[in-house]
């Protein structure tokens, strides 16, 4: 069997990893890199492989970092079938949808903008990502799906997201009449995250490729989330400024509106107008309101059996139109305004950054994972001032950072859920910068795993079985 890691090696987007096993080539998600916008766009348009010999693509989860670059691979001529979990498939509808939006308005943007005529096209089209949608084949978890001849797979819940799946592959080589276990975790999430179920553990696995976002973090409590949240709403109320939330629009959210919803409930924080700016965002909550199998028990008997909505309450307003959008500039604080991009570098949260990011009243809350080189990085690092359209903005406005709200598993949960996987001979580590995997590889040593290796961007590794 040979592994060839084609993103997410060494970095923590672009997740692409091409399985080879008996003349078979499997590829484990098609993740668009984010970045800066030259690497970016070269990434994205090179794979080391051709899209026309795969044979299946297995996706883990809807965020555009492991599907993203789906219809690239289509429109390049893959034609076989992209096994998921129904929410993803169901999430996708949705979220392709927008990155063939973005990319189209953003070069026509470019074209009147500079008038040029040497602008690349996009990546790919609404046209491409119609045909992509028709390639998914939706799979329930914990149940085993034929991927190829002498490959069987199942999906286990990860927790990260909604529909969101560790793959667990027995791989079946006739000729030595021997096989080979094989697990990708995709994004891991937290246990005790709201709305989701917690990771499942997979079965027996000899090969684990897993993601270590934190390898060497820890995260903030999330019994913390609600008394932290709230102080910083208070301090925006009394101080008549505008909360600004960037923010994913699948997943993040749908549990900030959640907590919000708590909160105003329990009176914990003033009645002032919460805006979702984010017509993805509306969409995806739809989604999220027809997936109640993915649900944890307390989200379930607390909301959804009495009849509640816990994505929606009094004081939240999901906007649609530009027009509406443009308005929440007109208005005055105190408010709260939500909207995506969560890494601050495409959609509605740039309008709102830069409407409000000179102004020392307002806050800028961070509620994600913030890659190398995105406007969210340079918030996060303290940058005094940051280009916006290509402006330059001096940063007023507070800059505070929520990680308790990540979905990502921290160095504690990763060795708690790969420490009760049976069997394990061989471990590699992706989807991490640098510093991380360094420091997980020394933690997963100090716990008694040996064979852990990096792989590097481009590198084909082979493993005996």
């Amino acid at each position: 069997m040979k592994i060839l890691f084609g993103g997410a090696a060494g970095e923590v987007t672009g997740s692409k990893h091409l399985l080879t096993f008996n003349n078979k080539k499997i590829l484990l998600d098609c993740g668009m890199f984010q970045g800066h916008r030259k690497e970016e766009d070269e990434k994205n348009r090179h794979f080391f492989w051709d899209p026309k010999e795969i044979d299946a693509m297995i996706l883990s989860h809807a965020h555009m970092d492991h599907s993203g670059v789906l219809p690239y691979l289509v429109k390049q001529g893959y034609k076989g079938p992209v096994y998921c979990t129904h929410a993803t498939r169901d999430l996708c509808n949705y979220m392709l949808a927008d990155s063939a939006y973005i990319q189209e308005s953003e070069i026509e943007w470019m074209k009147k903008k500079k008038k040029k005529t040497d602008i690349k096209e996009p990546l790919y089209t609404m046209a491409d990502t119609e045909e992509t949608l028709k390639k998914f084949y939706a799979v329930n978890y914990e149940q085993s799906f034929v991927v190829a001849d002498g490959i069987i797979a199942s999906f286990y819940d990860a927790g990260h997201i909604l529909g969101s799946a560790v793959t667990h592959m027995i791989l079946y080589d006739k000729k030595k009449k021997k096989h080979v276990r094989l697990c990708f975790t995709g994004d891991l999430g937290r246990k005790g995250l709201p709305i989701l179920k917690d990771p499942q553990i997979v079965p027996e696995t000899d090969i684990l490729i897993t993601e270590c976002t934190y390898g060497n973090r820890l995260h903030a409590r999330l019994q913390t989330i609600d008394d932290d949240l709230a102080a910083v709403v208070n301090q925006v109320a009394k101080n008549g400024g505008k909360l600004i939330i960037p923010a994913f629009a699948l997943e993040r959210v749908q549990e900030v509106v959640y907590h919000l919803h708590i909160l105003s409930d329990a009176g914990k924080i003033p009645k002032i107008p919460v805006y979702v700016d984010s017509p993805l965002a509306g969409n995806v909550t739809e989604v999220f309101r027809s997936h109640m199998e993915c649900y944890d028990k307390q989200t379930c008997e607390e909301f959804i059996k009495h009849g509640d909505n816990p994505f929606g309450f009094n004081d939240l307003k999901y906007t649609r139109s530009v027009e509406e959008s443009k308005s929440l500039n007109e208005k005055r604080g105190p408010m709260i305004i939500i909207a995506a991009s969560g890494m601050c570098e495409h959609g509605r949260i740039l309008h709102h950054l830069r409407n409000n990011i000179e102004d020392p009243k307002n806050v800028v809350l961070i509620v994600g994972y913030q890659a190398e080189n995105t406007l969210g990085r340079k918030l996060v690092d303290g940058e005094k001032a940051v280009n916006i359209f290509g402006d330059s903005y001096k940063v007023k406005a507070s800059v505070y950072v929520m990680d308790a709200f990540s979905g990502h598993a921290d160095r504690s949960d990763l060795l708690d859920y790969i420490g009760k996987i049976r069997g394990l001979k061989k471990i590699f580590l992706v989807h991490g910068e640098q510093t991380q995997l360094e420091a997980f590889t020394g933690a997963l040593k100090e716990n008694g795993f040996n064979d852990v290796y990096v792989p590097k961007y481009g590198e084909e590794v082979e493993v005996e079985i």
